[in-house]
């Protein structure tokens, strides 16, 4: 699965100049590094995210993530799982609720280095580290029950495309990811 992956990110073709960067520095720490599928990496490991839209396609799943007191985009660590993918569906599902999120495309939606400052999770540090992310845009219905992961988040909604952008109280993610996703979506085909 880690070939598979690394044939993937080679044949993507990134968006932007931010993509073309990272791309080449994920292959790289996918090539050099056995564990970067499992946070006992300490400096970077792969995690995963969904671009999550409603069925009509002009809203958003977003969650109010505690550690970053901010609303963001779901997902979550690799924790061994080479299958990303699937990685980003379990990581939506644990923190929505949802029942039912399925992909829209199988194939890589986006990808960017993400920086985690320092912190504490569960009364243990997590030192400053980088998340070698994967997105997928994946689809729910909006009309499902949502509920919050307490643990991590404490709110989950929908939001109109730019609404979800603006909702967020990060500035690097609204300016270079969101916006980012956002803007991809007029250049893809979905069936």
């Amino acid at each position: 699965m880690k070939n598979k992956l690394i044939q993937q990110l080679k044949d993507y073709q990134p968006f932007n100049q931010q993509e073309k960067a990272d791309r080449d520095i994920i292959i790289s720490y996918l090539e050099n590094y056995d564990d970067i599928f499992c946070r006992t990496n300490l400096t970077a490991h792969m995690t995963a995210s969904g671009w999550v839209l409603n069925s009509n396609r002009d809203k958003l799943l977003m969650a109010y993530h505690n550690l970053y007191d901010s609303w963001a985009w779901l997902g979550g660590h690799a924790d061994g799982q080479q299958d990303l993918l699937k990685v980003a569906i379990k990581e939506v599902k644990e923190e929505s609720g949802l029942k039912t999120v399925k992909a829209l495309l199988e194939d890589i939606y986006s990808l960017e280095i993400l920086s985690v400052d320092g912190h504490f999770k569960n009364g243990e540090y997590v030192p400053t580290h980088v998340h070698l992310n994967i997105t997928y845009l994946l689809q729910a219905d909006e009309k499902e029950m949502v509920n919050s992961k307490k643990d991590e988040n404490s709110a989950v909604g929908w939001f109109g495309l730019e609404e979800a952008v603006k909702a967020s109280n990060e500035k690097w993610f609204k300016d270079n990811i969101y916006g980012k996703l956002n803007n991809k979506l007029k250049y893809i085909k979905i069936e």
